[in-house]
């Protein structure tokens, strides 16, 4: 049956949060299971996001396609983030199996990995961590009223999503085909407009009025959960995520007369920092993976592996191959260089410290005192 729901027109000065590509994907995948094993038609669903809280989803279109097979859909609200897939149609196809597993596959419109540094195997589709471990979770979690059934088959498609992709940097970076289903917390906040940028100074604020004389700022919700394990005495307040407007945190901490800054990010963001870039958004700025192989040679590496990393798809992927030659020193390189940019920035009117995570939550490197 097609619902037609309509999504909230975008407002580009507001501040309103919305959800994922994978947030929906996951939402319309418990739908479809719960739809097949019950009979009832469903207007929305109540699906739990990847940072644990819920959310209640409109669908658009609940079909069963036969007694194993059902396909759904939820149109994509990202809120007032000026985000591409804003109204797009996640679709997913839902094959019920006897086998105790979740296989995903892309369907039309969402991308094919063709290029290694994105964390995703070559040839896989293009769906990250995240969305795949929330996906499944839902779908297993409505499997259990199942005796018959213990696993699925999963087709996420994106009716436009080919189109769509043109509008970023998918092609770039070796993804074929269509979009990639992504979301870390499930939820997306506006990242240029005024609100955010005045949320981080108001966050900064808070912080100074707690009497707190050094924040940490991070690029994202995954980040701000390995600092807040890595600075375990500090207090909440001094946990600032500032997103892409890393020059925006920085000149607040000065503004409040803040004595130390703590940085803390993962390969791709610092190695944008490191550069010089105090505005990392994808659309705005890129990795310079010359920067990235001068500081290889400085490390120790060869000329072969210099290279290669001029011509690494990603900042991740420059790092792997680093790695082959155990040039490990060079993520101590991108921290110290990330300080050195940044406290030119702000004219060295206070101290800077940078962190280097991988995707676990392990440091990397540092530059600075803990």
């Amino acid at each position: 049956m097609k619902i037609d729901h309509r999504i909230l027109p975008r407002n580009k000065k507001g501040n309103r949060t919305g959800f994922t590509t994978g947030a929906c994907a996951a939402a319309s995948a418990k739908a479809a299971v719960r739809f097949l094993l019950t009979n009832d038609l469903l207007l929305k669903i109540e699906s739990t996001l990847p940072n644990k809280t819920k959310a209640v989803f409109n669908l658009n279109h609940c079909e069963r396609i036969n007694d194993t097979m059902a396909m759904t859909s939820i149109i994509k609200d990202a809120g007032d983030d000026p985000d591409c897939t804003h109204g797009a149609e996640i679709t997913t196809t839902v094959e019920l199996i006897k086998e105790n597993r979740v296989e995903l596959i892309n369907g039309e419109g969402v991308g094919i990995i063709t290029k290694p540094g994105l964390g995703i195997e070559v040839g896989m589709p293009s769906i990250t961590n995240g969305p795949r471990k929330n996906i499944t979770e839902m779908v297993l979690e409505e499997l259990t009223a199942s005796k018959e059934y213990h696993g699925a088959k999963v087709t996420i498609s994106v009716p436009n999503g080919k189109e769509l992709s043109k509008q970023t940097t998918n092609a770039r970076l070796g993804i074929i085909g269509g979009i990639s289903i992504l979301g870390t917390t499930g939820i997306v906040r506006p990242y240029s407009t005024s609100a955010f940028k005045a949320s981080v100074v108001q966050e900064i604020g808070v912080a100074h009025a707690q009497g707190l004389m050094e924040v940490v700022l991070t690029t994202g919700g995954k980040s701000e959960k390995f600092a807040m394990k890595y600075f375990p005495d500090f207090k909440e307040e001094a946990f600032i995520q500032v997103g892409d407007f890393i020059g925006v945190g920085l000149k607040t901490s000065v503004q409040y007369k803040m004595q130390k800054v703590h940085i803390v990010g993962m390969m791709g963001k610092l190695s944008k920092m490191a550069d010089g870039k105090m505005q990392t958004h994808v659309a705005g700025s890129k990795v310079n993976m010359n920067l990235l192989a001068d500081l290889a040679k400085e490390a120790g590496a060869s000329e072969n592996l210099c290279g290669h990393i001029r011509e690494a798809n990603t900042a991740r992927h420059a790092l792997e191959l680093a790695e082959t030659e155990n040039i490990n020193t060079i993520t101590n390189l991108v921290c110290r260089e990330v300080c050195r940019q940044t406290e030119s920035y702000i004219k060295n009117e206070l101290d800077v410290y940078a962190y280097l995570f991988d995707f676990d939550g392990n440091v990397l490197a540092r530059h600075g005192e803990k």
